[in-house]
């Protein structure tokens, strides 16, 4: 928590006296919060309820974003966090809303909220307050006030003007196409009520953070960082780089002795001795679930889902990215550079992948791109926030007209070739069906056989799979460390066919791979060592 200056101001303290007196309604002798809550949520309550500015009546601190690991009792204290925001509203007919990500979630809010009501002790919550458990309702009797709790849906949403709403799990609301219009118009209702709030609670999602969830969190970061300003009130509880992006064996965060720094609510509603019992379980099962558990209790953020049919090489694509590589550096630090390119329908993406062999040492560098139609984000409704996320990244384009993407890839093309780094064959592998418009392209620009050429699919880039991975595991390739690509190398999945491999598109259903197998089709092409002198030049026997 900041040093704020109204923390010590009489509504911080109001605020902090009714949440204290709340209780919770589920737990044995249903003790009051002044006793069974964390003084770091008591501070939250202070912080957000208490920031009204008497002279003006506007909330300083307008906006919330809590990011916590599972278990530190979220709903509940969010539950009791709205009943205070009611308890306190001096608005007549104030709508409040309390928003879960499911029907679930909504009717804990509600059953934890109404519950604290019908166990105050001295009777005064329950002569003030009208419950309706039907509609998950709760009206102040004396502002005529309502507090709804209810599930995140956008007709229910939509052109509401709340005094304050708390979202719930945010990663998870995420999910729905529409919520980052949903949340843009939540904000619109708020803006007409100058002590209006917005607040979102969450933890970090178990897959690599897209759509609003990313959206909110990197605003709430550069807040938190000193990068940017605004009325939004940022306290994540996430480790610093320095342990977050250790890939130590084993790495940094999973050490039970740093696990304090990110579980506040330790203690209380659960326990260290339980969180290592949790973890020893999860690590019997793969990496998989520890990413997962470390996503959900430690609040390790996930930049690459792993599967258990994954393919071999993901294991080590974080740990080769250089963040540094950008198509104009690989060019400059390469004496050779193929292209992969693969590319679909309208309602796929068309992939492009760089890879240049860098001067003295050989390495690899590996950099891609990709282009999309409007198409792609109506028919892919459940992928369309991530790959507009992308698309802000720089490494995914949205293409206006049909033909757009196979020009821009083309003058990429011709751009590397003009820079004489091109091999005078097998310089640009393709898959050979459904893109023939690309080849027509190229040729227009003088790159042609043998200098393109169709790469084989299927089980026939099973070494070119084997290849890549080999090239990861002992550090001679490295990559952008682009999104794009590690949500393609997150998706691929391994298929056995006979006695080799492939990387099947239809296996990874509605998320696309087309950028990765882009990238098979430029190992395939590398493979081959292009433009390496004879063993006679190399002898000084070979005069040309």
């Amino acid at each position: 928590m900041p040093r704020l200056p109204w923390l010590a101001g009489d509504e911080a303290q109001r605020a902090t006296a009714i949440f204290n007196k709340l209780r919770l309604p589920d737990v044995f002798e249903q003790p009051a919060l002044e006793d069974a809550a964390g003084d770091w949520f008591r501070e939250i309550v202070a912080a957000l309820l208490g920031s009204i500015d008497r002279r003006t009546g506007q909330r300083i601190a307008r906006e919330l974003f809590l990011l916590t690991p599972k278990k530190q009792g979220k709903t509940t204290s969010g539950a009791a966090l709205m009943l205070t925001a009611l308890l306190m509203n001096e608005r007549p007919r104030a709508e409040f809303l309390f928003v879960g990500p499911t029907k679930e979630v909504a009717e804990l809010a509600f059953e934890q909220a109404a519950g604290m009501i019908e166990i105050d002790p001295e009777g005064f919550l329950q002569k003030r307050m009208h419950l309706q458990g039907h509609v998950k309702t709760i009206t102040d009797r004396r502002t005529k006030a309502k507090l709804k709790i209810k599930a995140f849906d956008a007709s229910v949403l939509t052109g509401v003007k709340p005094a304050g709403v708390l979202l719930d799990e945010l990663h998870e609301i995420s999910a729905n196409s529409r919520a980052s219009r949903i949340i843009g118009q939540i904000r619109g209702g708020l803006a007409a009520i100058p002590e209006g709030f917005l607040a979102f609670i969450t933890t970090q999602s178990d897959q690599s953070p897209s759509g609003a969830f990313r959206s909110e969190l990197m605003v709430a970061r550069s807040i938190r960082d000193g990068r940017a300003r605004g009325a939004m009130l940022p306290i994540l509880y996430e480790y610093p780089d320095a342990i977050a992006r250790d890939r130590g064996d084993p790495p940094a965060w999973a050490d039970p002795a740093n696990w304090p720094m990110v579980t506040p609510n330790l203690g209380r509603s659960i326990t260290l001795p339980r969180l290592i019992e949790d973890f020893e379980t999860a690590k019997t099962k793969g990496e998989e679930e520890i990413r997962r558990w470390a996503s959900q209790h430690l609040n390790v953020e996930i930049g690459l889902s792993l599967g258990s049919d994954r393919w071999a090489g993901a294991d080590y694509w974080e740990r080769r990215a250089d963040p540094t590589l950008t198509l104009d550096s690989l060019i400059q630090r390469s004496e050779i550079v193929v292209v992969g390119i693969d590319g679909g329908g309208l309602d796929d993406l068309f992939g492009l992948c760089v890879i240049g062999r860098e001067k003295i040492t050989r390495n690899w560098l590996l950099w891609v791109r990709a282009w999309a139609h409007p198409s792609v984000l109506e028919r892919r409704k459940s992928e369309a926030a991530r790959l507009q996320d992308f698309v802000q990244q720089g490494d995914l384009r949205i293409v206006k007209s049909v033909g757009d993407d196979i020009e821009e890839i083309a003058e990429i093309v011709k751009r590397i070739h003009d820079a004489g780094l091109l091999p005078a064959k097998n310089a640009v592998g393709v898959d050979a069906v459904g893109i023939g418009g690309m080849i027509d392209a190229l040729a227009e620009r003088y790159i042609a056989e043998p200098m393109v050429i169709s790469v084989p699919q299927g089980w026939k880039l099973a070494g070119a799979i084997k290849t890549l991975e080999r090239k990861l595991a002992d550090g001679s390739l490295s990559h952008a460390g682009q999104p794009l690509m590690a949500w393609c190398v997150g998706n691929a999945k391994v298929v056995p066919k006979g006695n080799a491999i492939a990387i099947d598109k239809q296996a990874s259903g509605s998320a696309k791979i087309d950028p990765f197998v882009a990238a098979l089709d430029a190992s395939a092409l590398m493979s081959m060592n292009p433009g390496s002198p004879s063993v006679y030049e190399e002898r000084g026997i070979r005069v040309i």
